[in-house]
């Protein structure tokens, strides 16, 4: 028996920049996890996943992640998803250096 779909968000890596970002309902990248689109149907994920792949001179490596609807957006289910959105963890530079100025 398949396993139920949960929702997702699509993801990947800006080709030029490297870092992590997340499709957004309106076709645009975003370095925010809280702007993705949450997705709860698995037909839509498979084509936003699609569109997603055939951006290749803007990312690599789109893929779907888990996520459930937080209070302020998307949140990932897996650690994996948590490191990568805070970005390197070897030194404070990009998004965590970002963080540690305000």
């Amino acid at each position: 028996m398949a396993r139920a779909f949960t929702p997702k968000v699509i993801t990947a890596n800006a080709l030029i920049e490297g870092d992590v970002i997340y499709l957004t309902f309106d076709d645009q990248w975003s370095r925010e996890l809280s702007q993705a689109e949450l997705i709860t149907d698995e037909a839509h994920a498979q084509l936003r996943l699609l569109e997603a792949q055939s951006q290749a001179g803007e990312v690599v490596g789109a893929y779907l992640a888990d996520a459930i609807d937080g209070p302020n957006g998307p949140e990932p289910t897996h650690f994996r998803e948590e490191f990568r959105r805070t970005g390197p963890s070897n030194y404070a530079h990009g998004k965590q250096e970002a963080e540690a100025n305000v």
